[in-house]
């Protein structure tokens, strides 16, 4: 059981070391406030309605809004696995040792107990008494 445990916990490590370096880029893109599509590494595609952009400046063309808009969520990862230990300030040194010390005095072995009457048998059972009074326990 204990075995299975470590390997359950070293594969949850090993997901969560993964995931914590891991960039990506989502991309969302919105039709008026509605959520119409959204991709992960690549780009959103449009619901078809975008205004294109004309490079006519005639004063009979309407300007309108646009209805549609593409937004881009980066969520960068971490680069450093590892902080140098030169870094570390005097309370987290305390913590450090703290912890280790707590944690190893829970480890430690008991003394072995020694039993005095382990080499004795018991006494011969000449008749049930419990039985012969009539005393049970409830």
């Amino acid at each position: 059981m204990k075995a299975i445990f470590h390997k359950i916990m070293s594969l949850v490590m090993a997901l969560v070391v993964l995931f914590s370096t891991m960039s990506f880029t989502v991309n969302m893109h919105y039709c008026g406030d509605n959520l119409v599509d959204m991709k992960i590494y690549q780009e959103a595609e449009g619901c078809g309605m975008e205004i294109p952009m004309t490079n006519s400046t005639s004063k009979t063309e309407l300007s309108k809004t646009p209805c549609c808009k593409n937004e881009q969520l980066f969520i960068q990862g971490q680069d450093e696995l590892q902080t140098p230990l030169d870094s570390l300030s005097f309370s987290m040194e305390y913590f450090v040792v703290v912890t280790f010390y707590s944690y190893k005095i829970l480890f430690e072995s008991f003394p072995k107990k020694t039993i005095p009457f382990k080499e004795y048998s018991p006494p011969n059972l000449v008749a049930d008494i419990q039985v012969l009074d009539q005393v049970f326990i409830i």
